[in-house]
């Protein structure tokens, strides 16, 4: 009889063997689960551009009012550029709505209603005071204010 130099070597590298075979498919498994969960993030940014993105309206009028209007809507992408300059898909897809909307007979304040009830009155360059914008306006004439009094009493005591 051979005697092993190392007893139980043989059956360490069986189960070494057996467990490595069983590594291969978990590994391709789990590699064919993440692709297919990544695929989706693929697939959003290959969409077409919406119809008037990028083409404008066919009468002059209405393609000013669009453009009026845009230049004061505020890219929610891009935050410092309206949705007439920015080139975010985001933007795009706002441009078409603008666009689709006044070809259909919209008026462009019901447009912008439209717009701050869906996204949120940071959408427009120029807000409407509301209960939720009122600090917006009210926090600037309080700086004003309390500047002018602090630089009235610094002036008076020196007179």
């Amino acid at each position: 009889m051979t005697q092993l130099r190392h007893p139980g070597k043989s059956r360490d590298c069986f189960h070494y063997r057996l467990a490595k075979q069983r590594q291969i498919p978990a590994f391709v498994g789990m590699t064919i689960i993440l692709l297919a969960l990544c695929s989706p993030v693929a697939a959003q940014q290959s969409l077409p551009p919406a119809p008037y993105a990028y083409k404008q309206l066919e009468d002059p009028r209405q393609e000013a009012e669009a453009q009026t209007l845009m230049e004061t809507l505020r890219c929610l992408k891009c935050q410092s550029q309206s949705i007439a300059d920015s080139d975010a898909p985001m933007a795009g897809d706002m441009r078409h709505q603008v666009r689709s909307r006044i070809a259909a007979g919209e008026e462009p304040e019901a447009i912008r209603a439209w717009l701050v009830a869906r996204y949120g009155d940071y959408v427009s360059y120029a807000p409407a005071v509301s209960e939720t914008t009122w600090p917006l306006f009210a926090i600037p004439v309080l700086l004003l204010l309390g500047a002018i009094a602090v630089i009235w009493r610094r002036v008076g005591r020196r007179s």
